[in-house]
């Protein structure tokens, strides 16, 4: 298979995911030709590099790719290095036959794993005692940090990240409220010790809520006030999703009344504001962003990707595939 791999050189998408070891694994499987420019591709670009091109692999910050940009090439599939295609694929390129992977499941497991770090980091309290024994002082009593286990988690969306999350919390014995804006299988709750809720019920209930909603024009600004101030006392809600999902303001007026307490990894600016409060606020940890994919998986994207083309170039199925369905459901940049 003839792939042009169209991430611009020098760039630290192409260090990071395109590895010599990656960069070797790809080549022993596809005639491999690589952008020689420095920034990203236009349209007509796409079309005057990538024309005798069987696959073409893309990544961040490609430029969208419509049949306009496709119609003079031999393209038959994309492979995105990214995770969401939600603004790099348009409809009429499925419309036209050419399939699409992605490393959504890997990144799926690496977000999946911060998440859960995350979570353990702001339950024992981990950065504040690290700061008190950095400054001389010690745990004298009066303060108590919790655990995940016997916890009800309140998840909201149900895709690939909250289905790991959930995975890895099961030896915990933890216990699910799930809201989606689709039904869930009921083997899939029962076998989950879940059950689907509104969101009301999960922010009222759920000592930890951990949002993994996709952003779109139906979830931008999905929570607010209304939620945060249904909280318990001591609650935690976890954001590696998107910022524009929750309404921040009101977000941050309820944390600095209220004894609830945040650990964010996405924000409505990034990088974020300098004088956003939640820099400052005691209850909130701020994560710049990092959730995953941790560097030592981005070359693993490239590896599970070249061997989808190969299962691609043999008519097997691929796992890494995303259908014109789930394309529609997935994070958009608004």
């Amino acid at each position: 298979m003839k792939l042009f791999v169209s991430v611009p050189e020098n760039s630290d998408v192409k260090k990071t995911f395109l590895t010599e070891d990656a960069k070797r694994y790809l080549e022993e499987r596809c005639e491999v030709i690589y952008s020689p420019l420095d920034r990203q591709l236009s349209s007509e670009e796409i079309s005057l590099y990538a024309k005798d091109a069987d696959v073409i692999m893309t990544g961040w910050g490609h430029v969208t790719l419509d049949m306009s940009a496709l119609k003079d090439t031999s393209v038959k599939l994309i492979a995105h290095i990214g995770g969401s295609i939600g603004n790099l694929v348009k409809p009429d390129v499925f419309a036209q036959g050419i399939r699409v992977i992605s490393g959504n499941n890997l990144y799926a497991d690496s977000v999946a794993e911060g998440v859960l770090a995350y979570i353990f980091t702001a339950l024992r309290k981990i950065p504040d005692y690290v700061n008190l024994c950095r400054e001389g002082g010690w745990h004298f009593g009066g303060d108590y940090t919790e655990g995940l286990f016997d916890q009800c988690v309140g998840i909201i969306g149900m895709g690939a990240i909250s289905k790991r999350v959930m995975k890895l919390m099961k030896p915990f014995g933890v216990s699910f409220k799930i809201y989606s804006g689709y039904p869930i299988d009921a083997g899939f709750l029962k076998e989950n010790n879940a059950c689907q809720a509104s969101l009301e019920e999960i922010f009222s209930s759920c000592k930890i809520i951990s949002l993994h909603s996709a952003m779109n024009e139906r979830t931008k600004g999905m929570i607010g006030k209304e939620h945060f101030e249904q909280m318990q006392n001591g609650a935690l809600f976890v954001n590696t999703a998107r910022g524009k999902i929750v309404r921040e303001e009101e977000m941050i007026e309820c944390l600095k009344k209220k004894p609830i307490r945040a650990i964010l990894d996405v924000y409505c600016q990034e990088p974020m504001e300098l004088d956003n409060e939640l820099r400052k606020l005691p209850n909130v940890y701020c994560i710049p962003h990092m959730a995953g994919p941790t560097i030592d998986r981005r070359a693993a994207v490239v590896k599970a990707l070249a061997d989808n083309i190969v299962k691609f170039e043999k008519r097997e199925e691929m796992d890494l595939e995303i259908s014109p369905e789930y394309a529609q459901r997935m994070t958009v940049v608004l």
